[in-house]
Order: C-alpha cells, then sequence, then structure tokens
C-alpha cells in the first residue's frame, strides 16, 4: 500500500493541477488540509463507492466547503467516481462546483456557506445515537469560519448530548481570505475554548500525518464527549514559494508558478509519517 504521506503527495498534484486548469479553487487551504483528509479517506474513515448508502458508513462533512479540491480529488482517487470528470470542474452545467454538493457521489451534504458544517455533524451524529448506530461522524472547519455564532451553537449541543461519535478538526493555518485570522477576529486560546464547552480537546501538527492519526485514535477511544483536534497547519503547504501568504488563499497559477508548484511538491518535505 502507497504510504500516506506519497499518497497526499499525489493529492497535492492533483488539485494543484485541477485548479490550474480549472481556473478556480482556493490552493492555500486546499494544501492545508490535504494531510487530515488523506489520512481520514486513506486510513480511518469506513466509506467507500460502494458503502455509499450503507446506514452504518462513517461519514464526512467538509465544513470549509471552498477548499473543496482537495476532496473531489480524493473521491476520485479512490472511486468514487471517474477522475476523467473533473476535466469540467467548474464548467457550464458541471456538477463539479467550487464547494461541495450531494449532486456528486460520496458528497454528504452541501457545504461552503461557512459556520454550518458543525451543525450538520451535530445532527448526523446525535442521529446515529438516537438510530443506536456505530457510525463516526467527522468535520473539518476553518478557523476563520470558527467566527460565525452558530459553531458556537453547535458546540454546546454536541457537548450537551455527549456526542462521542462526533470527531471535529479545525484547520488552523491563520490566514483566511481578509488576512490574519487573529487581526480579523482573535481566537486564541481554541483549546481552552473549546474545553470550557465540553469538548476533549487535542492540539496537534495538522501537516503530519503520524500526528493526525494518534489524534483520531485518541477521539475513537473517548467515551464521553466529542473530540476537537486543533491541527495547526500552514497555508499553501508543501509549496514553500506560496506558504503563509494570504493572497494565495483563493490565486490561480500562471504557467510559470504552477511548474514551480509541481516541482516543490515533488521535492517533498512534508507529510513524513
Amino acid at each position: 500500500m502507497t504510504k500516506l504521506w506519497e499518497k497526499a503527495a499525489q493529492i497535492r498534484e492533483d488539485l494543484v493541477t485541477l485548479i490550474y486548469k480549472s481556473g478556480g479553487g482556493h490552493i492555500g487551504g486546499d494544501l492545508s488540509e490535504t494531510d487530515i483528509l488523506v489520512t481520514l479517506y486513506y486510513k480511518y474513515l469506513h466509506c467507500s463507492p460502494s458503502l455509499v448508502n450503507d446506514p452504518n458508513r462513517d461519514r464526512f462533512i467538509l465544513s470549509k466547503g471552498h477548499s473543496v479540491e482537495t476532496l473531489y480529488c480524493i473521491l476520485a482517487d479512490l472511486g468514487y467516481f471517474p477522475k476523467s470528470d473533473l476535466d469540467n470542474y467548474s464548467g457550464f452545467n458541471s456538477k463539479y462546483i467550487g464547494h461541495p454538493n450531494n449532486h456528486v457521489n460520496g458528497i454528504e451534504m452541501n457545504t461552503g456557506s461557512l459556520g454550518h458544517g458543525l451543525s450538520l455533524g451535530v445532527g448526523m451524529s446525535l442521529a446515529g445515537k438516537m438510530d443506536k448506530k456505530d457510525y463516526r461522524v467527522y468535520v473539518v472547519m476553518g478557523d476563520g469560519e470558527l467566527a460565525e455564532g452558530s459553531v458556537w451553537e453547535a458546540a454546546m449541543a454536541a457537548a450537551h448530548y455527549r456526542l462521542d461519535n462526533l470527531t471535529v478538526f479545525v484547520d488552523r493555518n491563520h490566514l483566511q481570505i481578509s488576512g490574519d485570522t487573529e487581526k480579523v477576529m482573535s481566537q486564541d486560546s481554541l483549546q481552552e475554548r473549546w474545553g470550557a464547552f465540553g469538548w476533549n480537546t487535542i492540539t496537534i501538527n495538522g501537516n503530519k500525518i503520524g500526528e493526525i492519526s494518534r489524534a483520531i485514535e485518541i477521539a475513537q477511544k473517548n467515551s464521553e464527549n466529542p473530540t476537537i483536534i486543533i491541527a495547526n497547519t500552514t497555508k499553501g503547504c508543501g509549496c514553500p514559494s506560496i506558504e503563509n501568504k494570504a493572497e494565495w488563499h483563493h490565486k490561480l497559477p500562471t504557467l510559470a508558478e504552477y511548474k514551480t508548484l509541481l516541482a516543490e511538491i515533488r521535492a517533498g518535505g512534508v507529510s513524513h509519517e
């Protein structure tokens, strides 16, 4: 089996290529979340193309839906749909649009209106408890969307109902479209905040697959409350020329920049287990 860090590098190449060829996408946040999504989909999620309608499948919600390119590339790689489908990404009448939508095989819910993904995850987790199902629910949020009040309403509900089948990642890359998250709406310390809401809190390097794996396994063993994994990541991770640069939240690479990004990804240096 391909090592997870090698798979993450492949997905980075795929998503950068998808964005360059289609002329649309959120490259910085795609690259920061890649290691989290790869670890979940290739190691932990109980789901596959044959299980999309299985009531016992695990659920995944990409709340930061603007960074959908990583998810599309993973789903295509796993066979949820042909890779050639993405040739028309963001094209006329394409169902592969710039935010997740459930017309695409493997997408649970439409997302992208920030602050709603956690509420969806809480509902799915609560339904699992009520139906006595063993599935788990995973949500990935951006740190910028934590300024939405609905996030904290959902956080209260999750702790109140002791949803230990819910695991949430915050992609803590410290940048959003408006700039530094701490200048837009300060949030430190997230561990203290989520802990005060009654969550099991874990802080990791979100671009290290070994740390991501250990955090997921801790969450799976927890039987008391929901788990929040604060994943400190680097915006644009894997491509040093664009790392930690707010303008690459939504910037499109030129041909020369695209070639540089591919060369940087192939040179390695991130996602080692």
